[in-house]
């Protein structure tokens, strides 16, 4: 309710543990049916989106910004992170600016993602390899 309150968009029966902390909630989307679970971190300086019928477990990190490290100013390089549906974030694993998961990949505990994710993939390691596909068959949500 404080998040709806201060712009985020929650979906129908989704569910934000006590324990997570969002940057800048009219940044965060998450759709129905998606949890966040305890300690996971959104620093969403950009938009972060978080499809439906996905978990983002415990202590995930969601980072939706870097510096220029090249600029003697190190200036704020701010990009959106999409998550889509039917995902599993594992616990700890680290999601970076700009990345794309897409719909039914398992990222991993603390795996690091720091480019697109092809769907139906299972990945894991540091930086996220691709390990094998992931079944189809046990997708959640789509009943209704």
């Amino acid at each position: 309710m404080v998040l709806k309150a201060f712009g985020a968009q929650i979906g129908d029966r989704s569910d934000v543990r006590g324990s997570v902390k969002v940057w800048y909630p009219p940044h965060l989307i998450l759709r129905d049916r998606s949890i966040l679970a305890d300690g996971v971190d959104c620093y969403n300086m950009a938009p972060i989106y978080i499809g439906s019928d996905t978990i983002v477990s415990q202590r995930a990190y969601l980072c939706a910004g870097t510096h220029d490290f090249e600029d003697p100013h190190f200036q704020l390089i701010a990009r959106p992170i999409e998550i889509g549906d039917n995902v599993w974030v594992a616990a700890e694993a680290f999601v970076g600016p700009g990345v794309k998961i897409q719909e039914g990949v398992v990222l991993g505990a603390r795996a690091v993602a720091c480019s697109n994710l092809d769907p139906w993939l299972i990945y894991a390691g540091n930086p996220a390899k691709a390990l094998r596909p992931r079944s189809t068959t046990g997708r959640r949500g789509k009943e209704g």
